[in-house]
């Protein structure tokens, strides 16, 4: 499957930064700017590299050392780029030792860092390559920054730090964590928009899935990178759980656990497929959490793996909706048109993986293996992979894209899945949230000890 999407991308969308397998041209969205970033190579290095298809990954290498050009006069999203490219080069780097990913990454992150520039420090969501100059998304609460973007940077900034011995990165990074410490929170629970000009709360929605997933992810992935030494950030982890397993996490009628959406005072008995990737975070926050809750934490991880297999199981096609219900009799369903599509998304068998490593209990490959075999029959078409607007279709149609975290995340978790443990150990490396692997700093002997912030 993998080589299936590269050769395809390779020949027909090749420097682009993803592919339309169907029209068989190259495809960009507004998240990657008006410029051919090859944001699929990019993305697709580190799956490439584990899979051992390293003719593909030179070539790969090839194109990032000649083309990869970051001073075009382009407006990004500074999350998506951090955790796709910076995210991407950086795992290359650490697998395959070779230079010019570190250099790239580093050019890379110098680009966004004029999107620090506000009065608070708060990052905007947007900046210009060229000039610098940074805006938020006009959708969002009042010109608010976004909690999963701004608390999603730590990871990969932490190791630009390590890599360069400059602290610009994990100052900025350090800075967001410590304005958010002092902010009260609403039944202490985040709110998904910040003002980045007043340092205020926007609209208090809290959701475990878009617009918050990766702060709570990264929050326990610091402290996992720090080789459990970054004892603040496990702690606001596990404040933030505590406070979401009292006011999100809920049980329906027909028994499945699920994580609903705080919006104006109220539940909304809703999950996304995005949220789906929490039952793989509990079980990897399960040990080290407080009051000896490490089963507790592993059996909710669980519970959540089946409810999001059950939102694939009610389908037609075996995959997956955007989102579902949990309403009345209707149970695990999407029922909205608009929510009703599956876009290659890896949340699901991200949750599958984790819960593999953590238990062995075989139905997690038998769950992966049939959404192996759903993704290969009804996703696959002559020219790559594409979405499907909707999986209780008989015959669907496509949405032609085949999107990058389908090469860096989906197929790299299945990968993962069918190997053994001893393949990326959970103990020396942390995946980002593009499922790039980082590995555990052991920061006491490293340059930067002698920062004080570091020790």
């Amino acid at each position: 499957m993998m080589k299936h999407a590269w050769d395809n991308y390779r020949q027909y969308g090749w420097g682009h930064n993803e592919l339309k397998p169907i029209a068989r041209k190259g495809h960009s969205t507004n998240i990657f700017g008006n410029s051919q970033m090859g944001a699929t190579i990019v993305d697709a290095l580190d799956t490439l590299y584990i899979m051992g298809l390293h003719d593909e990954f030179r070539e790969g290498q090839e194109w990032i050392d000649k083309n990869l050009d970051f001073s075009v006069n382009s407006e990004v999203s500074v999350f998506e780029v951090n955790i796709r490219f910076i995210g991407g080069l950086l795992a290359a780097y650490y697998l395959s030792g070779q230079e010019v990913f570190k250099i790239k990454a580093v050019q890379l992150a110098g680009k966004l860092l004029p999107a620090f520039n506000t009065p608070t420090g708060i990052p905007w969501a947007m900046v210009n390559l060229k000039s610098g100059v940074g805006r938020n998304w006009g959708w969002a609460s009042a010109g608010s920054s976004i909690l999963a973007e701004f608390g999603t940077l730590h990871m990969e900034f932490v190791h630009l730090s390590y890599l360069t011995g400059d602290p610009v990165y994990y100052n900025k990074v350090m800075h967001i964590r410590k304005l958010l410490q002092k902010m009260d929170r609403p039944n202490g629970l985040y709110p998904n928009y910040l003002n980045p000009r007043t340092g205020r709360w926007g609209q208090h929605h809290t959701s475990v899935g878009g617009l918050g997933d990766s702060f709570y992810e990264y929050l326990l992935k610091a402290w996992l990178m720090s080789d459990k030494t970054d004892t603040e950030a496990r702690k606001m982890y596990d404040d933030a759980i505590e406070a979401i397993e009292k006011h999100l996490i809920r049980k329906s009628n027909g028994g499945l656990t699920f994580i609903g959406e705080w919006k104006n005072g109220h539940l909304e008995r809703k999950m996304g497929h995005l949220t789906c990737f929490a039952g793989g975070m509990f079980a990897l926050g399960a040990d080290g959490s407080r009051d000896d809750k490490a089963g507790h934490y592993l059996q909710l991880g669980a519970e959540i793996a089946h409810t999001c297999h059950e939102s694939y199981d009610r389908t037609t096609l075996k995959l997956g909706p955007e989102a579902f219900k949990f309403d009345g009799g209707v149970e695990a369903v999407a029922v909205r048109q608009n929510e009703k599509y599956y876009i290659l998304r890896p949340e699901v068998i991200e949750t599958y993986w984790y819960m593999w490593r953590f238990t062995h209990d075989p139905k997690y490959r038998q769950w992966g293996w049939e959404a192996t075999q759903a993704i290969d029959k009804y996703c696959r078409v002559s020219g790559g992979f594409s979405g499907v607007k909707d999986v209780y279709s008989s015959s669907p149609t496509y949405d032609d894209v085949q999107q990058s975290f389908f090469l860096a995340e989906t197929l790299k978790y299945l990968y993962l899945l069918f190997s053994n443990d001893d393949l990326l150990p959970l103990d020396n490396w942390v995946f980002n949230t593009e499922a790039h692997p980082l590995p555990v700093l052991h920061l006491a002997n490293t340059t930067l000890s002698g920062n004080p912030a570091y020790r």
